[in-house]
């Protein structure tokens, strides 16, 4: 796969498990970095991104959204094309 999937999460949060589940459940892997307690990464990614919740989920150099966006692209067979 070409395009590495990144996840900026909390450990706690729903949305960021829910994340890590789906990408478990369709075997794809993934790199998990913890910004619990880290604002300096949140404010820079919320800055680049216009998105403000976690999780920040990138493919390649793209943020894609949280998890809801994820959860779109899945359902819609786009997932793994964007993985190409």
């Amino acid at each position: 796969m070409k395009n590495e999937i990144k996840l900026y999460t909390w450990p706690h949060c729903p949305y960021s498990n829910g994340a890590k589940r789906l990408l478990n459940e369709r075997g794809l892997e993934y790199t998990d970095v913890n910004i619990y307690h880290n604002n300096e990464i949140r404010n820079q990614l919320e800055s680049k991104t216009n998105h403000y919740t976690v999780p920040f989920i990138f493919i390649g150099n793209t943020c894609i959204g949280g998890f809801a966006e994820l959860q779109e692209l899945d359902v819609r067979g786009e997932l793994k094309e964007l993985l190409k």
